[in-house]
């Protein structure tokens, strides 16, 4: 019976890992769950999956997770030391879903333990490659892609040699403006950001998916999770979501990873790897969808690419800069203090703001120098969305 615990289990992300824990109930043993505000839903998992501990973020709401625990047997904790004492009990695998910066301590904190890493918070390679992959080979610890796209590339190496790999193609939707007149982005609406036209997604993602903040995360991603160089890094607009990614090789071949728009693809993959088992996933009929399409990205309605590329050239602590402007421009956003045009501004301005300051680019990859960065960039990106609205 295998450990398993899921870090952000009320997410989108987690909902489907739990899905599929659930299918095979015998097979694992749940050490911990942790999620946000969601408590009915996080006490309803941990009873259901036997779960030894769930542990809330927010330490308002310890009391009001104890009594939907109680008389289950199910530990409640709250808080980020609790969430770092979960992630720091013996498991087997674990689930890395907390959406934004916040996921990447309780995941370096499993590593040490010598777990298997299931990543899909993005920001943990955003913001600290390095010392994310660099923890994972010190401990002996296994560090496995949950991203489609980067399960898409890490299935389509299989057994290949990457010094054959030419090019890495990743693929997007284009999200909810995909097919917008460039001239109407300025004037469009949370609602409208917030609602995706292939996957069922959290609101945070939908919109970075709409903006292709989302896209250019997987691209810093790639970079560091594959080693491959930014140059070797392309983008396609795929509107059907069905390839997720493609690697190209020095002979020329393409090596496609196609499948339904189902993310639990991608978390089975990693939850059985390294074997292959049954999914509950659409099997597609490739005769009835006729035809795939694809297009290049175009640059003027998805700065977010530029920015990635220039996130990659200048390295360091540039990644956790860029994504903590983006988390807080993405805040002013749903918040409606700016614009959805203006979050691409704020984190350029940010970045530019901060690129020269060489002491804190050029900063030793430790976790306590990426949290300056972040902290520095919100602070930053505050003051230019304050600006932008003359408060």
């Amino acid at each position: 019976m295998r450990r398993v615990s899921v870090f952000g289990a009320t997410g989108s992300i987690g909902q489907n890992t739990l899905d599929l824990i659930a299918r095979a109930p015998d097979d694992y043993d749940v050490v911990a769950l942790t999620g946000g505000r969601n408590i009915a839903q996080l006490a309803r998992d941990a009873v259901a999956l036997r779960a030894d501990l769930a542990v809330t973020a927010h330490v308002d709401l310890l009391a009001d997770l104890q009594a939907a625990l109680a008389g289950s047997g199910v530990e409640a904790a709250a808080g980020q030391g609790a969430l770092l004492d979960a992630a720091a009990r013996p498991a087997d695998w674990v689930m890395s879903a907390i959406v934004g910066a916040a996921g990447l301590a309780p995941g370096l904190v499993a590593l040490e333990q010598g777990a298997t890493l299931a990543l899909a918070n993005k920001e943990s390679l955003v913001t600290a490659g390095p010392l994310l992959m660099e923890t994972a080979r010190v401990h002996g610890a296994t560090v496995l892609p949950v991203d489609s796209e980067h399960s898409a590339i890490f299935q389509a190496l299989v057994g290949e040699d990457m010094a054959a790999v030419e090019r890495v193609i990743i693929t997007a939707s284009g999200g909810a403006f995909r097919d917008w007149p460039i001239e109407k982005l300025a004037q469009a609406t949370l609602e409208q950001a917030s609602s995706h036209p292939n996957w069922d997604m959290g609101q945070r993602i939908t919109i970075d998916s709409a903006s292709m903040f989302n896209k250019a995360m997987e691209v810093i991603e790639t970079k560091e999770f594959f080693g491959v160089q930014p140059e070797q890094i392309e983008v396609l607009v795929h509107p059907e979501s069905m390839i997720h990614a493609l690697v190209g090789f020095n002979d020329g071949a393409l090596m496609a990873h196609v499948g339904a728009p189902d993310m639990r693809h991608a978390i089975g993959y990693a939850l059985h790897w390294p074997e292959r088992r049954p999914l509950p996933v659409a099997r597609l009929d490739l005769a009835q969808i006729g035809q795939l399409t694809f297009r290049a990205p175009d640059p003027d309605r998805y700065p977010a690419l530029r920015l990635a590329q220039e996130v990659m050239q200048t390295g360091g602590m540039m990644g956790a800069i860029f994504n903590a402007a983006k988390e807080r421009a993405l805040d002013g956003f749903i918040a409606g203090q700016i614009g959805f045009l203006d979050m691409a501004q704020v984190v350029e301005d940010v970045m530019t703001q901060l690129s020269s300051d060489n002491g804190l680019i050029r900063a030793g990859f430790t976790l306590d120098n990426v949290a300056s960065a972040d902290h520095l960039a919100r602070i930053r990106a505050d003051q230019v969305m304050a600006d932008k609205t003359g408060r």
